[in-house]
């Protein structure tokens, strides 16, 4: 890693051991924020396990790295969590858990979906404004795969990598992001419409039914995306149902709305979760969210949240089945299903 560090080593390179070390954070947000287990507390073969999964990040493909990454760490989550249970459970506590379990879906008392991949098919939008602030900035364009493996990100992350900025070694690495993102958002902000940032089909059905069928279910949005498009694109695509339906908006349907730049920390950590859930006024454990990015799940799960995965978004079916996600669904239907089950 130091070695690719050294300068003239190739961007694409130095973007894909980040990209590495990411995933490694990934692990110590779940282990020390859902089960408070810093890593100086771990068994030393789980510690010497992922510190060799990390060296062979520089011998490894890439897509190789991932699997082993998030199959393993994933094996040793469990198996931290299984010891806590087994060293400090007495027969009360053992008993009472029994009742503490996961929820189901359709028991869940606040429902929070991500948006760009999930609500609203908006992937190229996001894609075309990239590319023109980097064009605005005479920084080299990116392909569309490296678009979609970078949404995980916060838009000044993420622009900042793309302009071959590293996170720990330029100093100018955030205030470079935040120019960018200021620029990108008022141009993908103003660029929202119902044909660049539509939802998929089914999902404003599913959004107003979903409070009549689920009695005092509280539904909330939270986007890596600024605040101002998450409301564009929620305002844009829920319109006033009329026909004599009913004439109440499905946007006040939702009750908090948050992006990066109005929680403490972006996704993967779970700060925008907690702030959704206490506007709400639903605890995390009895929350789902829903996401279409290895991150939303990562958040969920260190929020305590059941974490659901759309496999329609920006990130592939083998990229989401490594990451934690308690359910999968293949098309809105399924989701329908998932969350509004008969009791």
């Amino acid at each position: 890693f130091v070695a690719c560090e050294q300068e003239g080593a190739p961007s694409i390179i130095r973007s894909q051991l980040h990209l590495r070390w990411e995933l490694f954070e990934e692990t110590h947000i779940i282990m020390k924020t859902t089960f408070s287990i810093p890593f100086k507390n771990c068994s030393s073969s789980s510690v010497i396990l992922l510190t060799i999964l990390v060296f062979a990040c520089c011998f490894q493909p890439t897509s190789s790295f991932i699997s082993s990454y998030r199959r393993y760490t994933s094996s040793c989550i469990s198996s931290f969590q299984q010891h806590q249970k087994k060293s400090h459970m007495t027969c009360n506590e053992s008993k009472n858990n029994e009742d503490k379990r996961d929820i189901l879906p359709h028991q869940a008392k606040g429902v929070i979906f991500d948006i760009d991949g999930t609500l609203a098919d908006s992937w190229k939008l996001g894609f075309d404004a990239t590319q023109v602030v980097l064009k605005n900035n005479n920084i080299p364009l990116i392909d569309e795969q490296l678009y979609h493996e970078c949404t995980r990100y916060s838009t000044p992350d993420r622009l900042a990598r793309h302009a071959g900025l590293d996170p720990d070694k330029d100093g100018e690495f955030l205030t470079v992001g935040q120019k960018l993102a200021d620029e990108f958002d008022v141009l993908y902000v103003g660029l929202v419409s119902t044909e660049t940032a539509g939802f998929y089909e089914g999902v404003e059905d599913l959004i107003f039914n979903l409070p009549n069928i689920n009695k005092g279910v509280r539904i909330a949005a939270l986007t890596n995306a600024c605040v101002a498009y998450a409301h564009a694109v929620l305002k844009t695509n829920c319109p006033k149902i009329s026909g004599g339906v009913s004439e109440e908006g499905i946007y006040e349907k939702f009750l908090s709305i948050h992006g990066a730049d109005t929680v403490p920390k972006p996704k993967p950590h779970p700060d925008g979760l907690f702030q959704c859930c206490k506007e709400i006024e639903v605890s995390p454990q009895e929350c789902v969210y829903i996401g279409d990015s290895p991150s939303d799940a990562v958040a969920a799960k260190a929020a305590g949240s059941v974490a659901i995965g759309v496999l329609w978004g920006s990130h592939s079916i083998e990229s989401l089945k490594k990451a934690p996600f308690d359910f999968f669904c293949n098309d809105i239907d399924e989701l329908k299903r998932l969350l509004m089950r008969e009791k």
